[in-house]
């Protein structure tokens, strides 16, 4: 996590997470006094943009959302990309940010690197945070945290799996993407990120992680949460080759304006608070 160094003194009892990925931006709004969600709302591309496009989207949001053209006390946000890693934190040197990504990504030298440490797992999520996004989320508000998506989802599922028994096979489903985080007894196994355009495309890959962990597909715990429902085909071929499929919760606290189902919805965004 990080947060900037300048200080506005806000009295509104309003807090603001954006995430932010190439293919769309969502933004929620907690009242935290009455721990409630008034807004929530999601904007798709048509098309995978660019970081300068996103910013072009992200403007034009602010200027045409009423519920943005308040203060907040707060404001998060969160960066959606694959140019992320994760680091045992006894091994983690931060001089060594840019050695530790291109193993795994494909970074320039101009790229601005960032971590977060995940305390709950002993590491450190080293990655690439949209900082022409940052910039602007400065100048409009002057203090703001940010973390990468997979920070948050690790910690909240972590969280939720620490007295578990078993092994558990998390999906987080996205448009074109998806997150599969493999746990057992409560620790992290595996985080990956795949991006896919077909069901088969999907299933591929669940299965080939399952393979290389040695995992039954007739026996290991599939538990789908974000962008899905049992109408999708998505769940369809997933319940195809896997005999226990099921959908996680957010187990969240908040009183809400308006319904956000399901409940395994806009899981990183509701959690960043």
């Amino acid at each position: 996590m990080a947060l900037t160094n300048k200080n506005y003194n806000k009295l509104t009892n309003l807090e603001l997470s954006i995430q932010i990925s190439l293919s769309g931006l969502s933004f929620c709004i907690l009242q935290s006094d009455t721990k409630t969600i008034t807004a929530l709302k999601h904007v798709d591309f048509e098309k995978k943009l660019n970081p300068f496009e996103v910013l072009d989207q992200l403007i034009h949001l602010f200027n045409t959302e009423a519920a943005l053209q308040v203060s907040f006390n707060n404001v998060n946000v969160i960066h959606t990309n694959e140019l992320s890693t994760l680091v045992p934190k006894p091994l983690f040197k931060e001089a060594c940010l840019a050695d530790y990504l291109k193993f795994n990504s494909k970074i320039l030298k101009s790229d601005f690197i960032a971590f977060d440490v995940i305390e709950t797992n002993d590491s450190v999520n080293v990655y690439v945070p949209y900082i022409n996004i940052n910039n602007f989320i400065y100048e409009k508000f002057g203090s703001f945290t940010y973390k990468h998506f997979s920070t948050i989802l690790i910690e909240r599922i972590l969280s939720i799996e620490k007295n578990a028994d078993g092994t558990k096979v998390y999906v987080n489903v996205n448009a074109a993407h998806f997150e599969i985080i493999v746990t057992d007894k409560g620790k992290l196994i595996l985080y990956n990120t795949f991006e896919y355009s077909t069901k088969e495309d999907f299933i591929y890959y669940i299965l080939f992680t399952a393979e290389q962990l040695k995992l039954n597909p007739e026996t290991l715990h599939l538990i789908l949460i974000g962008n899905i429902s049992k109408d999708d085909e998505l769940y369809n071929i997933a319940y195809t080759y896997i005999r226990h499929v099921s959908f996680g919760k957010r187990l969240d606290n908040y009183k809400y304006l308006q319904p956000v189902e399901p409940n395994h919805s806009n899981f990183t965004l509701i959690h960043s608070f």
